[in-house]
C-alpha cells in the first residue's frame, strides 16, 4: 500500500465518521419510528409498522402544541423580519460613529439568556396590558406574550442577515432612480426590496425555525398554553415513546422537502438572472456593432 492510498483511505474513514456523527442519531431515531417495539429502539428491529404515526395524530396535546407552535412561528416571522429590515436600513443610514452603539443595542437580546427574556417579557407586558381590563383580556395570553418575547431576539438574527445583503447594495441605483423622478417609497418598493428579497426570505425561514424550536423563553412566556416543544419536554420526562420518533421523521422530511424546494427555486432564479445578464451583454454588443 502506498502513502497516497493510505491518505485517501484515512480521508474516507474520517469523512464517514464525521457524517455518522452528524446524521447517526437522526437515522437511528427514524428507524425507531417504524419498529413495532413499544420502546424507541432501532436494534433489534422487531418488525415494520406505521402505528406510531397514527398514535401521534390522535395525541390531542401534541397536535394542539404543534398548532400553537405554527401560529407563534408565523407571528414571530411577521414581526421580526420588518423590525430587522427597519433596523438594518437605519444602521446603514445613521452617522458612522453611532453605528457601533446602535449595533450593540440591537444585538444585545441575542446575548441575553432566554430565561431572562421570558421572565422579563411576562412582567413587562403584564403591567402594560394590565392598564385596562380590555387589553388584559384580549392580549395577555401565552401565545401573544411568546410572540413578543421571541421576536425581541429573533429580530436581531434577521438584522444580521439583512445587513449582510445590504452591504453589497449599490447606492448609485437609488440615486439613479431618484434622478429619474422616482419618489422615496417607489425606490424602496421597486429598487431596494427586490434586491433584499433573498435575504428577507432567508431571514423569514430562520425566524420561523428559531421560534419553532425555542424552549427557554417559551417555557416562561407561554403561561397556561403549550407549544410543541413544551409538550415534548413534558412527555419525555414521563418516558419517551416511538410516537416522538414519528414526529421527528415528519419534521425531518418537511425540512428536507423545504430545503430542496428552496435550493431549486434559488438555482432557477440564479439561472434566470444569468440569462438576463447574457441577453443584456448580447444586446449591448449588437448596439455597438450597429453603431
Amino acid at each position: 500500500m502506498t502513502s497516497s492510498t493510505l491518505r485517501k483511505a484515512m480521508m474516507v474513514f474520517y469523512t464517514a465518521l464525521f457524517f455518522l456523527y452528524l446524521f447517526g442519531p437522526l437515522i437511528f431515531m427514524s428507524v425507531t419510528a417504524f419498529n413495532t417495539s413499544s420502546y424507541p429502539q432501532a436494534i433489534p428491529f422487531e418488525g415494520f409498522t406505521t402505528e406510531w404515526f397514527g398514535k401521534l395524530v390522535h395525541d390531542r396535546q401534541m397536535m394542539e402544541g404543534l398548532l400553537n407552535s405554527i401560529i407563534i412561528g408565523v407571528g414571530v416571522t411577521a414581526l421580526s423580519v420588518p423590525v430587522g429590515l427597519a433596523a438594518a436600513i437605519l444602521m446603514n443610514q445613521i452617522y458612522h460613529r453611532a453605528r457601533g452603539l446602535f449595533y450593540l443595542i440591537t444585538i444585545s437580546p441575542m446575548l441575553t439568556p432566554g430565561v431572562i427574556i421570558g421572565i422579563s417579557t411576562v412582567i413587562f407586558w403584564k403591567d402594560m396590558m394590565g392598564l385596562t381590563a380590555v387589553t388584559k383580556a384580549l392580549f395577555y395570553k401565552g401565545i401573544i406574550l411568546t410572540i413578543f418575547g421571541q421576536a425581541s431576539f429573533v429580530s436581531a438574527y434577521c438584522l444580521l442577515i439583512i445587513m449582510a445583503r445590504l452591504a453589497r447594495f449599490d447606492r448609485s441605483q437609488e440615486e439613479a432612480a431618484l434622478d429619474l423622478g422616482a419618489s422615496y417609497p417607489q425606490v424602496f418598493w421597486h429598487v431596494l426590496l427586490p434586491f433584499l428579497k433573498p435575504a428577507l426570505v432567508s431571514a423569514g425561514v430562520i425566524a420561523f425555525l428559531s421560534s419553532f424550536e425555542n424552549f427557554n423563553t417559551t417555557t416562561f412566556s407561554i403561561l397556561a398554553d403549550k407549544t410543541l416543544v413544551t409538550v415534548l419536554a413534558g412527555q419525555v420526562r414521563q418516558g419517551t415513546t416511538p410516537a416522538l420518533s414519528a414526529l421527528a421523521v415528519i419534521i425531518i422530511s418537511l425540512s428536507l422537502v423545504g430545503a430542496i424546494i428552496y435550493e431549486f427555486m434559488k438555482r432557477r432564479e440564479e439561472a434566470a438572472t444569468e440569462q438576463m445578464k447574457e441577453n443584456a451583454r448580447l444586446a449591448e454588443r449588437g448596439e455597438l456593432a450597429v453603431a
